[in-house]
């Protein structure tokens, strides 16, 4: 299973920067849909594109490792 960890990003940038990042300034910022980011935070099945990881790896200025795990299954 692959586990995204956009919320924590999310958190910690709001913290980082000293204000409230949503989902819809990420949305705005990266332009990827909101509802795809959504999904990456409450959905376990979620594919995304290369390209969508790429834009956040760039917005959150982190490498892949920080915003996805592979979580082996059981």
């Amino acid at each position: 299973m692959i586990r995204y960890h956009l919320l924590t990003l999310i958190e910690q940038k709001s913290f980082d920067d000293g204000r409230k990042i949503t989902l819809k300034d990420v949305a705005l910022e990266t332009d990827i849909h909101r509802a795809t980011l959504s999904r990456m935070i409450n959905s376990h099945q979620c594919n995304i594109t290369t390209d969508t990881i790429d834009r956040l790896c760039n917005y959150f200025n982190v490498p892949v490792e920080k915003l996805i795990e592979h979580v082996p299954e059981k």
